[in-house]
């Protein structure tokens, strides 16, 4: 009902950006392949669980949903991404029309969101990203309503929201930070009060118990990731290169609606959003402090944005509407940035028009791609031709039992999620959640490996291991992934279950 009573030409805003929106992904499915996460991702549908090491449980949900249909189609496990997005969209103007946004704002915001590199890609791929983005938007709103009117309906969807939050993602945290504010505002203090807001944290937390008991149960992998993430790549990156990466992950246009945003909440149309403002602040100042990744910042800038929007809708509201006109065209001019971020370019016009500006060489590359969904298509086909090839060459009685060991969780998702098309074995894996997926009892007598560069790794789980097929990747952004190894390794010197003792600390390697 609340969209209903929009003024008829913000809703025409809002389905043209929805339109164009939908363009530019169905154009980036055309150009693209899976992603490696991806592939991990759509493969949880095949395993629902409480929990996985990666991530919480509701990703796993969706995939299975999607894998009920049978199909390698990247338009059809993209369609739940696309949904998302352009509900992100929708959302946004919602936002910017219930702080007193009018056709202006509404216009400012979508756009800023379309030109952003960063949200092109993020909104685009089979990952948690884009749906905890969803449910930051969709809590955020209802965190709006519940501060304006301070009604017990919107305290109810934002418990169902961050129930869904943790669900989602684990750095819905952030927002619940956030929250926090909801008790030092007397108003939706009161109001908490009345609604027992004690109890409404008890039902979240038993809404949540499933996942909390499994984490126990595995060992805090949530913990472990975190752990190992910060060991191996948080600590690396300063706070400063982590901010100027997000700059230009969002476009560095976005920097005037920020900076429009900070002055709202400075500005005496501040005084009524105050636990709003306080609430961004606290996400962002605990988002640093832990020296998040980049695109953890991404829900906190979409809901800035509306806020930016609104306050320069304001500031032209004084000006000569030429001046809007200008502004409007200056923003504009970030949708040059649109291909940095989303494969709407076929490759060989990516090659041509956009990689000369990847500054990143690679030692032994050719010329480096920063995304794979670019080429993966050609990456996985190759690599299910080699696997096909060598088990195709073993003998009759060794094929019957032989299974596939992915040393990386895209290369087992990869296998698993194309072998019927190759008419090859399932693949198995003790990276990520797949440690949790392994099979049961006597390994096989033969087990074809594929892995990226590991050295000798398989040496150490059968008597004999032969390297027989090798596969260059000249696009590699790093040097790990220029080679694939396709390996044939006989006599197992472990059970699977032995296997999986042996792994039980090496998870996330």
């Amino acid at each position: 009902m609340e969209f209903v009573a929009m003024k008829k030409q913000t809703i025409y805003i809002i389905i043209s950006f929805a339109v164009v929106k939908l363009i530019l992904h169905l154009l980036a499915d055309s150009h693209s392949g899976f992603q490696g996460d991806e592939l991990l991702h759509i493969d949880t549908g095949n395993h629902l669980a409480f929990g996985y090491m990666e991530f919480p449980p509701l990703i796993g949900l969706i995939a299975y949903m999607q894998n009920l249909v049978s199909t390698t189609s990247v338009y059809w496990h993209h369609i739940s991404v696309h949904i998302a997005s352009i509900i992100i969209l929708v959302y946004v103007a919602k936002i910017v029309v219930a702080i007193g946004g009018g056709n202006r704002a509404v216009f400012v915001a979508l756009l800023c969101i379309i030109i952003a590199p960063g949200f092109g890609r993020s909104q685009q791929l089979f990952q948690p990203v884009v749906f905890s983005q969803l449910v930051w938007v969709l809590s955020f709103y209802q965190f709006l309503l519940f501060v304006q009117y301070c009604k017990k309906r919107n305290l109810q969807y934002l418990t169902i929201l961050v129930i869904l939050g943790f669900s989602t993602k684990y750095d819905f945290f952030f927002f619940a930070v956030g929250l926090t504010t909801l008790l030092y505002y007397k108003p939706t203090r009161t109001a908490m009060q009345t609604y027992k807001w004690g109890q409404i944290v008890l039902v979240v937390l038993f809404a949540l118990l499933p996942n909390i008991i499994w984490q126990v149960y595995h060992n805090y992998p949530a913990l472990q990731m975190a752990t190992r993430l910060y060991d191996t790549q948080l600590n690396k990156i300063t706070r400063v290169k982590n901010i100027t990466n997000l700059v230009l992950s969002v476009n560095p246009l976005l920097l005037i609606i920020i900076m429009a945003a900070v002055m709202f909440f400075c500005s005496k149309m501040q005084l009524r959003y105050k636990p709003i403002g306080y609430a961004i602040l606290i996400s962002f100042l605990v988002l640093l402090c832990t020296n998040g990744k980049s695109y953890y910042y991404f829900p906190i800038v979409l809901t800035l944005i509306p806020f930016g929007s609104v306050r320069l809708e304001h500031f032209f509201a004084k000006q000569k509407t030429y001046k809007f006109v200008l502004f409007s065209v200056l923003l504009f001019v970030g949708v040059l940035l649109i291909p940095f971020g989303m494969p709407v370019y076929s490759f060989a016009e990516y090659k041509n028009l956009i990689q000369k500006y990847e500054t990143k060489n690679v030692a032994g590359g050719t010329i480096v791609i920063k995304y794979d969904e670019y080429y993966a298509n050609h990456k996985w086909d190759s690599t299910m031709q080699l696997v096909k090839a060598v088990y195709d060459s073993l003998p009759n009685a060794e094929k019957q039992q032989c299974l596939i060991w992915g040393k990386h969780y895209a290369q087992v998702g990869a296998v698993n999620f194309y072998k019927s098309k190759y008419s090859t074995p399932p693949a198995f894996s003790l990276h990520g959640s797949n440690y949790n997926w392994l099979p049961m009892g006597n390994m096989p007598s033969t087990v074809i490996g594929v892995s990226y560069r590991v050295g000798k790794f398989f040496e150490q789980y059968f008597k004999q291991v032969q390297i027989v097929k090798q596969l260059y990747n000249p696009y590699s952004d790093n040097e790990e992934e220029l080679y694939q190894y396709i390996y044939v390794c006989k006599q197992p010197l472990q059970t699977f279950d032995e296997l999986k003792v042996k792994f039980r600390s090496r998870v996330f390697e």
